[in-house]
């Protein structure tokens, strides 16, 4: 189904030619840019045109976990109003049962922002962060930036790249994206996908061929080719808003006559421009995907790349769930057990719980598909529930003017606001080890809502909507969709967007500088982060020694996006479920460092410094974090800002998983150390002095000599490192953080 070749190879003719075969074609570093993705990139970059990018964008995007945090961070730097459209939905924190006031707060801030800086508002359930800028942002060429992870918006011919709100605010100052030129990958799609088969099944397929080597990590993925041109608008999204699972930087996709259709039916036909690849680019490596051999698949526990065919799992379940279990409770640290073999009856896999949901699952295809599916049945008053969420009010008119949703009531399924709550786990949280069928984005540990520190888990399989549909169909019995019969909708979407007309804040423009922010009682400032002294004395407070890390354990998601904009009460929940002990841990280091910038003398510390040779008036005092690849998933700042606000200074582990993340750490003044060692065997408890730090950062050197000091008081010399950083980079981390630098009259 999906074939990865890791050579480099031409776009020659129309066909992919490998170096070897090339000898007359441009060298790749030259070749690389008749890719779309750099013809689109170089168009956004205020740098020199060499292999550093400086990218400015043409829109941004939040959502309600994120935008209050952004603006705090942003006119604390010194923002006065919004420079390009931004746009702030409320798809997150929409349930406002939860915590009091909070949410429906963040959502008054939201608005008084808007109209203060000139902003787009996006009421709750409206529309979804990415759905409402498919409809309202995307357009050809253009670039978006958004602090959501899933921000993708390639098959519409617009680059999008998900990142923290750091990154946001330094586009709202006017400054620039700053990375490496990246590499691109061309996706080649041929053939046709077979009746059944959906765009999660190719997801699915793509991520488990990509991710666990690493192979597209901080690349564009380009795609192209004949499979394209049969695929719905929708169809094509689907794939694309997963690619972010694939942990590559960005997507983009060729454009045609069904683009062009899609941007006429949305009233922007101007927003369409065909793309295409130049004769002679150049690709770091080729992913072949032929969609006539898809078969619908399932992801199980924790990750999308967890990829069986449902006719394999339907086949062997009790072999192919004792694998999964033994992995998950491995990283489930012990705290509970997770038994999927609980699942199986009657050598069946038996699912309770289906869920189509946000911008992956809520689209009209896969409701119109879904609805036809379970025409004249229904689910059965048993365990199995399903729950329907439209991706946008839009796409609800939709489907309830054509009827779909009514088949789908009918049968039993409910029909739900557009909400991405299930796909973070702050909606339909599953019954205890039982198994739930999504056709979401993720499917990590706990981000179904599950609390394992008070005994419960349940498992999310990623599925496509069409058999979850069929396993509705089959009262939960789980069912390939290429298995039963069924008819083939071919109802056009007819979108109305006269609710975002009447609804949405639209003050882009028109900034109104006497506005009052409304600030509620869950909305707090930044505390005061000190900048870098000379060296640095870091505590070792949590050592996790998992595969991969995810930012939903750094900082969980579910109960906690409603205190996310109250960041000293947040930071109470950083590492809750994986690391409890993390959080008083690192309140002790933080009390030494506060007692020393007052003068005292925190004595752990000062006996520390006094075994390496260290004083302690120019040492920075602060906590650690090692995990051996920390940073996969989400965009989430708070992943990082968490960790700052306990007097984190610094994260140690053998890569970072995502860019993201270590930005994330970067513009909260945490060092992005990694150990360059396969073997990290020291402790919580442990102490690490590292001599000249600042004088190092600001040098540009990668090497850090370093001293260890374990709990007996004995030392261990080891060498740490830190990878390229720009020069602002080395200003930010010294300076304490992004708003630190900002306030120190620093530009970039």
């Amino acid at each position: 189904m999906v074939e990865l070749n890791n050579s480099g190879h031409y776009y020659i003719g129309g066909k992919l030619v490998p170096v070897s075969q090339a000898p007359n074609a441009l060298p790749p570093d030259e070749a690389r840019e008749k890719t779309m993705a750099y013809s689109i990139l170089r168009a956004h970059d205020e740098g020199e045109g060499d292999d550093k990018m400086k990218i400015k964008f043409d829109a941004l995007m939040s959502h309600d976990i994120t935008f209050v945090g952004i603006i705090q961070t942003a006119r604390a730097s010194g923002m006065v109003e919004f420079p390009i459209p931004y746009a702030m939905t409320n798809c997150h924190n929409s349930l406002c049962a939860v915590g009091g006031t909070i949410n429906e707060d963040d959502h008054a801030f939201g608005l008084s922002a808007a109209k203060k800086y000139g902003g787009i508002y996006v009421p709750p359930n409206l529309a979804v962060i990415h759905q409402y800028a498919r409809e309202r942002f995307a357009e050809c060429s253009n670039m978006i930036l958004g602090s959501d992870s899933h921000t993708r918006y390639g098959s519409y011919g617009s680059m999008g790249i998900g990142e923290g709100g750091g990154e946001l605010v330094k586009q709202l100052l006017k400054n620039t994206y700053d990375i490496a030129a990246p590499e691109v990958v061309l996706v080649y799609l041929e053939g046709q996908p077979p009746k059944g088969v959906g765009p999660q099944d190719v997801a699915i397929a793509l991520v488990a061929a990509t991710f666990p080597n690493g192979d597209v990590k901080n690349k564009v993925l380009e795609f192209a080719g004949p499979g394209i041109a049969p695929l719905s608008v929708d169809f094509r999204i689907g794939i694309d808003v997963m690619t972010t699972e694939t942990s590559c930087l960005s997507s983009i996709w060729e454009t045609d006559e069904v683009i062009e259709d899609y941007y006429k039916s949305i009233g922007r036909p101007e927003a369409y421009k065909k793309l295409h690849i130049q004769e002679g680019a150049y690709y770091d490596s080729v992913v072949r995907i032929n969609l006539s051999e898809m078969e619908c698949m399932v992801a199980l526990p924790f990750h999308p790349s967890k990829a069986y065919t449902i006719h394999e799992l339907q086949a062997n379940p009790k072999q192919i769930f004792d694998e999964i279990e033994l992995d998950c409770n491995s990283q489930l640290g012990g705290d509970v057990t997770m038994d999927l073999s609980r699942s199986i009856v009657d050598g069946k896999v038996v699912c309770e719980q289906g869920v189509i949901v946000g911008c992956a699952g809520g689209m009209y295809e896969n409701i119109m598909v879904a609805s036809e599916i379970l025409k004249d049945s229904d689910i059965g008053n048993g365990y199995f529930d399903l729950s329907v969420y439209p991706s946008s009010m839009p796409v609800s008119l939709a489907i309830t003017q054509n009827g779909a949703a009514f088949g789908l009531m009918e049968a039993g399924a409910i029909i739900k606001p557009a909400f991405c709550g299930p796909c973070f786990g702050a909606g339909d949280t599953p019954a205890n080890n039982t198994l739930s069928i999504r056709h979401a984005t993720r499917n990590f540990a706990n981000r179904e809502g599950s609390r394992p520190g008070d005994g419960q888990i349940a498992s999310v399989a990623l599925m496509d909507a069409r058999s979850i549909a069929a396993t509705a169909k089959n009262g939960g019995v789980l069912t390939a969709a290429t298995d039963i019969e069924y008819y083939e909708p071919a109802i056009p979407y007819v979108y109305d967007g006269s609710i975002y007309a009447k609804r949405c804040y639209e003050g882009f423009g028109n900034p109104m500088p006497q506005e009052e922010l409304r600030l509620g009682p869950g909305i707090r400032d930044w505390p005061h982060m000190p900048a870098m002294e000379e060296d640095l004395l870091l505590a070792l407070c949590a050592v996790i020694h998992d595969e991969v890390t995810t930012t939903d354990e750094l900082i969980p998601s579910g109960e906690t996006s409603s205190h996310r904009s109250d960041p000293i009460k947040l930071s109470e929940f950083t590492l809750s479920r994986r690391y409890p002990s993390y959080v008083e841990a690192s309140k002790d280091v933080l009390n030494a460092e506060r007692l020393r910038q007052e003068g005292a003398a925190p004595l752990k510390a000062q006996e520390i410094l006094a075994k390496v040779g260290g004083v302690l008036s120019d040492t920075s005092i602060g906590s650690a974090i090692f995990a051996s690849k920390p940073g996969d998933g989400s965009a989430r700042e708070q992943a990082a800002s968490c960790q700052k606000v306990l007097g984190g200074l610094a994260n140690i582990c053998y890569e970072y998983a995502t860019k993201r993340y270590r930005s994330n750490c970067i513009n909260w003044g945490i060092v992005p150390f990694t150990f360059p060692d396969a073997n990290f065997n020291y402790s919580d408890g442990d102490w690490i002095y590292v001599p000249g730090a600042k004088e190092k950062i600001l040098a540009g050197i990668e090497t850090f000599p370093a001293t260890v000091v374990v709990a007996d008081g004995t030392t261990k010399e080891i060498t740490l490192e830190c990878g390229p950083l720009t020069e602002n980079e080395r200003l930010i981390l010294t300076q304490g953080c992004l708003m630190n630098f900002y306030a120190a009259g620093y530009k970039e």
